[in-house]
C-alpha cells in the first residue's frame, strides 16, 4: 500500500479513526465505543485508560484492517473533545476520572467565579463563557470538593493530554484545546495569569502550549507496535473536534457556518482574527493564529436521541438489530411518520443542563404541549426537533454577532439522515449543504496534518476532499410551521429558569449516593 495518513477523533462516547490516501479518499475506518459515567444528574465522567486503550484500538484496528505496514503511514493526526479535566500524580497516574464538558457539579463554582471578580472582563480575554463546562469552573470547584486529590495533584490535564503523554512522556497542550479552559489569554497566545490566580493553580501544573501544527516522535515502542506504526512516525496534536470539523467541512471562509450534531452539538464560523460576543453567548477558539472560530455549543445533541434508544425503545432497537439494521434507521422511520411540528408537541433538549443559548446548568429537559392524541413517535419527532429548535436560537445569537451567513455547512453523525437533514433545513428556512464525506473531525485533524509535515500549502485543498455535496432546500410548509413554534419555545425555556433551579435543586438534595467503580 502507498503512503497513509491517520485521523483520529476522540470524542465523548466514541474514538474514531480514519485512514485516508494522499489524495483524500477514505480507505477505512474504525470505531470503538465506550461509557459515559453519569451516576447522578450532575455527574458525566470518562475512564481515562479506556479510553487511551481506545485510542490504541482505533488506530491499530484500522491499519491492521487494511493491512497497512508501519513504514507505509505518513502521520496520526488528532482531534479531541474540548473541556476536559482530570488530575494526575507525579507518576502520571490518574487521581481521578476524566470529567467532560457534561459534568455539572461546577455549577456553583462557576457562579462563584461571575461573581468573585469581573467575569465578562475575563470571558472577553479567554473566549470561554463562564460556565460549568469550562475546566476553569472545574478547578475551583475540585479544590473545594476533593482536597485530598488536589494536594496529591502533580498536574491538571485534559484527556488528550494524558493520550499524549502516555505515548510519548512529555505534557503537552495545543493552543486550541487550551483556548476552551478559560485559562488561556487569545491575544497574547499564552497562560491567562488572571484566570491561573482564581483556579488556584500555578503554570508548571499545566502543560507546555504548542501551536495545533506542533508534530511529535518517539513514541512509546511498546505502543509503536500496538498502534502498527514506527516509533518514529510524526504526530500531529492538532485541535479540537469543534475548529476541526469547520475544516473538515470547508467552512472556513467568511460567511459560512458549520452546524455539527454528533453527541453534543455546535454552530460555527470562522474569522481571521480573535473577537467575542459583547453578551457573552459565543466562545471563542484558536485553530491557528490566522483562522478563529466562534460559536456556540450545545449539550444536547445526539446523545439524546442515544437516551431515547437506550431507555425508550429497547424494544424497537433490538427488533432492528435482530433484523441486521441499525436501530438509528427504524428510529427515523418513526420519526418520519409524523409531521412537522409533532402535532404541537415541544420538547426542550436539556438532559444535560445546557450551555448556548442558556448558559444554565440547572436547565432540564421537558415535553410542552403533551396531549393524549400524541403517541410514542410524537415524542420521538419532536425530540428531534427540539434539539434543531435549540440550535437555531444559537444561529440567531451568532447571526447577531457576525451578521447573516451565506450558507450552512451540517456535519456529524445526524447528517447520515435524510429525515435530521430536511428537518434543519425546514427549521432554518434556508438552503443547506452536506458534504458526502460526514466525519469533518477526523478529516480537519488530517487537512492540518498535511500543512504541519509541509505536504499541503493552504487548508483549501479540504474543498477537494470532501466529495459530492448534498443540496437541501426547505420545505416552504414546514418552515412555516417552525416559525410559528420557535417563539413558544423560546418563551417556556425563559418562564421555566426560575424553575430549572428549583428542580435541580430538588435533585442534588434527593440525588442518589454517587459510586465510583
Amino acid at each position: 500500500m502507498s503512503r497513509v495518513m491517520v485521523g483520529v477523533d476522540v470524542g465523548t462516547t466514541s474514538t474514531k479513526a480514519l485512514l485516508f490516501d494522499p489524495s483524500g479518499v477514505v480507505l477505512g475506518r474504525k470505531h470503538v465505543e465506550y461509557p459515559l459515567y453519569t451516576p447522578t444528574t450532575a455527574v458525566a465522567e470518562q475512564d481515562p485508560d479506556q479510553i487511551f486503550q481506545a485510542v490504541v484500538d482505533a488506530v491499530g484496528g484500522v491499519l491492521k484492517e487494511n493491512k497497512v505496514h508501519p513504514e507505509s503511514v505518513q502521520f496520526v493526526a488528532f482531534s479531541a473533545a474540548m473541556h476536559s479535566l482530570l488530575a494526575v500524580d507525579r507518576a502520571g497516574y490518574p487521581l481521578t476520572r476524566s470529567i467532560t464538558w457534561a459534568d455539572n457539579r461546577s455549577a456553583e463554582a462557576a457562579r462563584w467565579i461571575q461573581e468573585a471578580g469581573d467575569g465578562h472582563t475575563l470571558y472577553q480575554r479567554t473566549g470561554t463563557p463562564i460556565h460549568a463546562m469550562s475546566p476553569l469552573s472545574k478547578l475551583v470547584w475540585m479544590k473545594r470538593s476533593m482536597p485530598d486529590i488536589w494536594a496529591r495533584a502533580y498536574r491538571f490535564i485534559s484527556l488528550k493530554e494524558y493520550v499524549f503523554h502516555r505515548l510519548f512522556g512529555q505534557y503537552v497542550v495545543d493552543h486550541s484545546i487550551a483556548s476552551a479552559t478559560g485559562l488561556f489569554h487569545l491575544y497574547q497566545l499564552d497562560w491567562d495569569e488572571e484566570a491561573l490566580a482564581l483556579a488556584g493553580v500555578e503554570r508548571e501544573q499545566l502543560s507546555k502550549l504548542v501551536p495545533t501544527t506542533h508534530v511529535l516522535t518517539g513514541c512509546h515502542p511498546k505502543w509503536a507496535q500496538q498502534l502498527g506504526i514506527l516509533p518514529t512516525t510524526p504526530f500531529v496534536i492538532g485541535a479540537s473536534d469543534g475548529v476541526l470539523s469547520n475544516l473538515g467541512v470547508a467552512a472556513i471562509d467568511p460567511g459560512v457556518v458549520a452546524l455539527t450534531i454528533g453527541t453534543s452539538g455546535a454552530i460555527r464560523t470562522v474569522t481571521d482574527q480573535p473577537s467575542t460576543d459583547p453578551k457573552g453567548r459565543t466562545f471563542c477558539y484558536v485553530l491557528t493564529p490566522d483562522h478563529w472560530v466562534l460559536g456556540g455549543p450545545v449539550n444536547n445533541g445526539g446523545v439524546v436521541l442515544r437516551w431515547i434508544r437506550d431507555e425508550w425503545m429497547k424494544e424497537e432497537a433490538a427488533q432492528a438489530k435482530a433484523e441486521g439494521k441499525d436501530p438509528y434507521e427504524r428510529l427515523m422511520e418513526m420519526a418520519g411518520r409524523i409531521p412537522a411540528g409533532s402535532d404541537g408537541l415541544l420538547f426542550h433538549p436539556y438532559l444535560m443542563g445546557e450551555r448556548a443559548p442558556l448558559w444554565n446548568a440547572d436547565a432540564r429537559g421537558s415535553f410542552f404541549g403533551l396531549g393524549m392524541h400524541h403517541t410514542k413517535e410524537h415524542l420521538l419527532r419532536a425530540a428531534m426537533e427540539g434539539v434543531l429548535f435549540n440550535l437555531y436560537q444559537v444561529f440567531l445569537a451568532l447571526c447577531e454577532h457576525t451578521g447573516e451567513p451565506k450558507r450552512i455547512h451540517a456535519t456529524g453523525g445526524f447528517a447520515r439522515s435524510a429525515l435530521w437533514r430536511q428537518m434543519l433545513a425546514d427549521m432554518f428556512g434556508m438552503e443547506v449543504r452536506v458534504p458526502e464525506q460526514v466525519e469533518s473531525s477526523c478529516l480537519g485533524a488530517v487537512v492540518l496534518g498535511m500543512k504541519a509535515t509541509g505536504m499541503a500549502d493552504s487548508f483549501h485543498l479540504v474543498k477537494e476532499w470532501i466529495g459530492t455535496t448534498h443540496f437541501i432546500r426547505p420545505d416552504p410548509k414546514c418552515s412555516r410551521l417552525y416559525e410559528e413554534l420557535m417563539p413558544i419555545f423560546i418563551r417556556v425555556s425563559r418562564k421555566y429558569e426560575e424553575e430549572y433551579q428549583a428542580i435541580a435543586a430538588f435533585q442534588r438534595r434527593h440525588a442518589p449516593t454517587e459510586k465510583r467503580d
